[in-house]
């Protein structure tokens, strides 16, 4: 069952009209019901009939199609990917499809994953296959049954291909010819689909090309930096140095004495500087005098953190998954195995770093930004202004990057954006922006964490596995905490460490979860940045001991694992792998890791030089169900392979007494352009459901690049980054 949105943009209210302006024409919006192939129910359902002044696709009388997207385009690509969808259904050409984001709409544009409007966990596509296939399915037919009325034909005779409905007696028209028409009809409430055999857009190469890339390369496209409004204020805030201080007292003489700073006013993150501008905005912070109480700061620094985690890490956690007796299969001897990873904390670092616009005139209020989670961040606002939340409009716009950072489980940012408009006043509108290194040092990082691997092989057979981790939850004490949260710990702290796709018959995941002051948040692939290195380099490092072969070994332990061991076979195929030494000083490694429903397997060709391994090559198998836009699974996994291993190998937020050291790009050291391997990608054929591709290539780089260190003789490294003291 779907149930429709259909309405006449003449009647739409003034705010939104500026984004109909080319034609009114045929309105409609889907909302299909959250499906139980997901985590969680919604915690809003939708009306049976929503008459928004919005909707998903807007089909002009200039015929041009364009798709309201409710996921945030950040790079990723769900403007080409939900666009496809629909131009699929609609027989569309791929010419006159457009896409914009969607406006703050719970009720319309919810995830289905998540209950609320937002962007996350690589479910854009995974959540939105079905739901914009019927959009653009019940489009077509009400425009087949404009025309067969326009006619007079019946609608079977009808037929469309790239745009033009046609009828075997010669009558042809484009789609703005019927839109108005299709308007006042009713939605089909169980459009047919087609046959994927059919498809001449989904899963095709080369057809489609990227909705974005002409405005972001020519520079139209807009971002939260460039906005710039007439009077606009333009407000830098003074953080604390530490986690967790407080502003005590503050003297801001010499700030206001700066020309064009117009404001100075204490907010509960700091002291905000208003200016007419950001020169003189970042100027008069400087030039601020603060005394900060730091009785709650966080005072430890990495080593001290790393100490406490080490001591924990030798005691036994809380179990989250155990069946057989490892500890005791262990204790009967043969060749036992420790190791310790260690994973420092991470800033995401995205190329546009925080910021956002709002304008309040005391009664309601306008934010644009780049928007992760719109839902939240609207009801953050309202509650911080005193408002409800339907007088808060919010519209996201493009955002430059994230891998996390723009979705915080505490909303702080949405927050702080309300508190600096309401510490100025009604009246004004102001852009909050972070500067660089506001960003690396606000904290919000990849949580610092220890795994303590134990395993035992007995005659060439891995008969016992634990992994006792020590790190932070992300999740504890937000609203979100439900989601991931069981008896108390973390999924996210675990995924991936506690289901393993090796059949082990002794096998013990536990975990201390840990409180620091030092704030937290999801990082691109979440948990599986961390567990998926501790997993596959250990069970590379027990397979050499096993003397077994590390792509053999592997699959002869994933009987059960059919779409890793698919992934695995694809990519060693591809690289030609036979598990020996390459010479002239190369050597390969390999690593598998499903996250998010999407199985990657990656192979790297490596050498050792002075400054560190050097990645040649690297091979990538994918299957993440219906390859709906090939080149972006392609895209998403060479960025997430050049994501990951430049974290892997020189990146690190090092904390001292409290205070994070790294500020800027000459401090956390990530991959340059020269250091980017060859890269050859495998989508592997799949008739499954659809899941994402925004986070999985992440994973198996990095220990894939440790493993083929230890093929040459250099040890598998036991703490990240891989070249310790790069980003210093």
């Amino acid at each position: 069952m779907i149930k429709a949105t259909v309405m006449n943009m003449k009647k739409a209210p003034a705010f939104s009209r500026r984004t109909f302006l080319k034609s009114s024409g045929l309105v409609l919006g889907l909302y299909l019901p959250f499906g139980k192939s997901f985590a969680a129910e919604p915690t809003l359902a939708a009306p049976e009939i929503n008459f928004s002044p919005n909707a998903f696709i807007r089909v002009g009388t200039d015929d041009t199609v364009t798709v309201l997207c409710k996921h945030i385009e950040f790079g990723q690509g769900p403007f080409t990917g939900m666009a496809t969808l629909v131009a699929e259904e609609l027989d569309a050409d791929w010419a006159q499809m457009r896409a914009e984001h969607a406006p703050s709409n719970q009720a319309l544009y919810k995830n289905l994953l998540f209950g609320v409007q937002g962007t996350g966990g690589s479910s854009a596509i995974a959540n939105s296959y079905e739901q914009m296939r019927k959009v653009g399915a019940a489009a077509r037919a009400m425009l087949v049954a404009a025309a067969a009325d326009e006619w007079k034909v019946p609608a079977s005779e009808i037929t469309v291909e790239r745009g033009v409905i046609r009828h075997a007696s010669g009558r042809e028209g484009r789609f703005g010819m019927f839109a108005d028409k299709a308007n006042r009809l009713p939605v089909p409430t169980d459009p047919k689909l087609k046959e994927p055999s059919t498809f001449k857009l989904i899963g095709r190469e080369g057809v489609v090309k990227k909705l974005d890339s002409a405005a972001k390369s020519n520079g139209a496209a807009q971002y939260t930096m460039d906005i710039n409004e007439p009077d606009m204020l333009t407000a830098v805030i003074a953080r604390a140095p530490r986690f967790g201080a407080k502003v005590a007292s503050f003297d801001a003489t010499a700030a206001k004495a700066v020309k064009g700073v117009v404001a100075v006013r204490q907010v509960p993150t700091g002291v905000a500087v208003y200016a007419t501008g950001f020169w003189p905005a970042k100027t008069g912070r400087d030039l601020l005098k603060i005394t900060w109480d730091e009785s709650k700061a966080e005072t430890r620094g990495t080593e001290q953190i790393l100490a406490d985690y080490r001591r924990l890490s030798k005691t036994p956690g809380r179990t989250v998954v155990q069946h057989g007796d490892a500890d005791a299969e262990i204790a009967k001897g043969g060749r036992v195995f420790e190791a310790e990873f260690v994973f420092p904390y991470l800033a995401h670092a995205p190329m546009e770093p925080l910021n956002g616009f709002i304008q309040w005139d005391g009664e309601r209020a306008s934010a644009r930004y780049g928007s992760q989670f719109p839902t939240p961040d609207q009801a953050a606002i309202a509650k911080v202004l005193g408002i409800a939340m339907e007088k808060v409009q919010l519209q996201t716009i493009l955002a430059g990057g994230s891998f996390g950072r723009r979705a915080q489980q505490t909303v702080h940012v949405a927050i702080e954006l309300a508190e600096v408009a309401k510490a100025i006043g009604p009246g004004k509108a102001v852009k909050l922006v972070w500067t660089r290194e506001d960003d690396m040092r606000g904290g919000y990082y990849r949580p610092f964490g220890v795994h303590r691997m134990r395993g035992v092989v007995r005659d060439g057979k891995i008969e016992a596995w634990t992994d006792t981790i020590v790190s932070q939850s992300i999740m504890k004490g937000s609203p979100f905490a439900a989601m991931t949260m069981k008896d108390g710990l973390d999924s996210t702290v675990h995924e991936g460490a506690s289901e393993i796709p090796y059949e082990i018959a002794n096998f013990k995941c536990d975990l201390h979860q840990v409180d620091v002051g030092v704030p937290v948040l999801w990082w691109r692939s979440v948990g599986h940045s961390h567990t998926g290195y501790a997993v596959e380099a250990f069970v590379d490092e027990l397979l050499e001991a096993a003397g077994q072969d590390a792509v053999k070994g592997r699959l002869a332990m994933m009987t059960k694992s059919p779409r890793h061991a698919g992934v695995l076979k694809a990519v060693a195929e591809r690289a030609r792998w036979n598990g020996s030494k390459l010479g002239n000083g190369r050597a390969r490694g390999v690593a598998v890791v499903e996250s998010f429903g999407t199985y990657v397997a990656q192979i790297v060709d490596v050498s050792n030089g002075d400054d560190g391994p050097r990645v040649h090559k690297v091979w990538c198998a994918v299957d993440c169900g219906v390859a709906v836009n090939p080149d972006i699974i392609r895209a998403q996994m060479e960025g997430g392979i050049g994501f990951g291993l430049g974290h892997v190998l020189y990146a690190e937020i090092p904390i001292d007494k409290g205070r994070p050291t790294a500020g800027n790009f000459d401090t956390y050291r990530s991959l340059r352009i020269g250091e980017m391997p060859e890269i050859d990608v495998t989508i592997v054929a799949s008739t499954e459901k659809p899941t994402g591709v925004g986070e999985p290539g992440v994973p198996p780089i990095g220990p894939a690049v440790a493993n083929a260190m230890a093929r040459l003789g250099l040890g598998r490294p036991r703490q990240l980054p891989i070249v310790r003291g790069a980003s210093t």
